[in-house]
């Protein structure tokens, strides 16, 4: 009896060592090749409930750089900088671009944001940021800029533009009637500047 016991565990033992041997290779690999988990900002959440602005991509930009390439028309509907942001150059928000949401007909929804804070898992603004650049031209349909400042001159070529909760510290210049006719702002927007049409 002991004989066949003796045995028997010899013949377990390996295969026990294979089996742990295997696992732990197998968790080792996992650390080093595994999918690294998705870290989501405050404007991709997606919590219950209404969908949030952000479920089509955005871009989440700290760089010069960054946010030149954001708002070109090859950019993404969204552009929310995480820090301020100071750009020595003229900008020029391109391109149309729809922000994944359809209307009451099902046609899709023509959006495109200017960011300027960060907010938490709720959607409550936790910093507010100032863009600064000696120009910047809004070229995209239904563009807004949102919660934070733009400091230098804003000119408008499009209608149905929109400040919300937002301060231009300079002046405002409308390229056509419509584009002066149609732009609003919220009473939490301010313009220290002019607002008039240049032709």
């Amino acid at each position: 009896m002991k004989i066949k016991v003796m045995f028997l565990t010899l013949l377990l033992i390996p295969a026990l060592i294979a089996g742990c041997t295997k696992q732990n290779t197998d968790q080792n690999n996992t650390g080093q090749t595994g999918t690294t988990p998705a870290v989501t900002t405050p404007a991709e959440t997606t919590p219950a409930g209404p969908t949030p602005d952000a479920v089509t991509s955005a871009s989440i930009v700290d760089t010069e750089e960054a946010f030149i390439k954001a708002i070109s028309s090859n950019g993404t509907w969204i552009i929310a900088i995480i820090k301020d942001l100071s750009i020595n150059q003229e900008l020029s928000l391109d391109g149309e671009f729809k922000n994944g949401k359809t209307d009451d007909n099902g046609n899709e929804i023509i959006q495109r944001k200017i960011a300027l804070y960060s907010q938490d898992n709720n959607r409550n603004i936790t910093a507010r940021y100032t863009l600064t650049a000696p120009k910047l031209t809004i070229n995209s349909p239904q563009a807004s800029i949102q919660h934070g400042t733009f400091k230098g001159d804003l000119y408008v070529n499009v209608s149905d533009f929109e400040l919300i909760d937002a301060t231009v510290d300079g002046n405002v210049y409308f390229t056509a009637e419509e584009a002066q006719s149609t732009f609003k702002m919220d009473e939490a927007s301010k313009v220290t500047g002019k607002q008039e049409l240049q032709k």
